[in-house]
Parts: C-alpha cells; sequence; structure tokens
C-alpha cells in the first residue's frame, strides 16, 4: 500500500472520528524505521503529539502521490465505514 492511500485513510478517520492522532503518530513511526529515507511529512507527524490532530491533518495532506481508490475502500470497509 501507498503512503498516499494510507494518508488518506487516515485523513477521512481523523475528521470522521474513527482514527485518533496518537494511531497517525504510531504509524509515522513505523514508516520511517521501514523507509530507505524518512520524508518531512513522517518526521513532522511522527513529532506530534496526541492532542495536535489539525497540525497531523495538514501534514498528511502534504503526502504525495495518489490514493489507490480500491484499497482505501478495503480499509474504511475494514473499519465499518463505507
Amino acid at each position: 500500500m501507498n503512503y498516499r492511500t494510507k494518508a488518506q485513510y487516515f485523513i477521512q478517520g481523523i475528521t470522521q472520528g474513527f482514527v485518533d492522532a496518537p494511531e497517525v503518530i504510531a504509524w509515522a513511526d513505523e514508516v520511517i524505521v521501514a523507509a530507505p529515507k524518512a520524508e518531512d511529512w513522517m518526521i513532522e507527524i511522527s513529532t506530534c503529539g496526541p492532542g495536535d490532530r489539525l497540525v497531523i491533518l495538514s501534514h498528511l495532506n502534504t503526502v504525495k502521490g495518489e490514493a489507490d481508490p480500491v484499497e482505501l475502500a478495503a480499509l474504511l470497509k475494514a473499519k465499518g465505514v463505507a
């Protein structure tokens, strides 16, 4: 799954209330460890606090690429959101 798809999932999750900031921060931490090179948005999200919901949203919106609609739909469906 590409970063943009997951970012889009988290954007929808935060705005609709089914994802909280610590979950996104934990994901960013995992991505930093696995990525060949850490990107700015990864580091910015990783250093956010649990109350930085709007800051996290702004950083998620900077993730480059195209969201895969099929993968995004599967993520949302798995969370019970359609």
